[in-house]
């Protein structure tokens, strides 16, 4: 398993009631603590905006984790929500479960990252390139 989370990472979630939603998301891992943004459109037909940023805090335990979503600013009928998911062997996807704390609002969620690490990114250029 790749050694960090840190990475741009494009998700889904499933929202009762409105159905699948996107996200972009951003994670920075050091030492199991994982910190981050998201991007994602407002999907309710009152929302004043369109676009909701978010915050990201949490950590990582071997294939284990485990975040919280804080919207910026709050409202809207936004709230703080809790994922807990799983990392594949390759690093390449988080998938698992979200709730909002005392509601009975939960879903799915699934993330994958954007782009391969950079360490593997050099290793293919390496044998890219012709011999001299």
């Amino acid at each position: 398993m790749t050694a960090t989370l840190t990475g741009v990472w494009d998700g889904s979630y499933v929202q009762p009631g409105a159905g699948m939603v996107t996200f972009l998301a951003t994670l920075i891992e050091t030492g199991g603590a994982i910190g981050g943004s998201v991007t994602e459109p407002c999907m309710s037909a009152t929302c004043p905006i369109s676009t909701h940023n978010a915050s990201i805090a949490g950590h990582r335990s071997g294939g284990a984790v485990s975040f919280v979503k804080r919207y910026e600013p709050s409202g809207f009928g936004y709230h703080t929500v809790h994922y807990e998911g799983s990392v594949n062997a390759e690093a390449t996807e988080i998938d698992g479960r979200w709730t909002i704390p005392g509601t009975s609002a939960s879903g799915t969620f699934l993330m994958v990252r954007a782009t391969r690490p950079a360490e593997s990114v050099a290793t293919d250029e390496r044998i890219k390139e012709p011999a001299r």
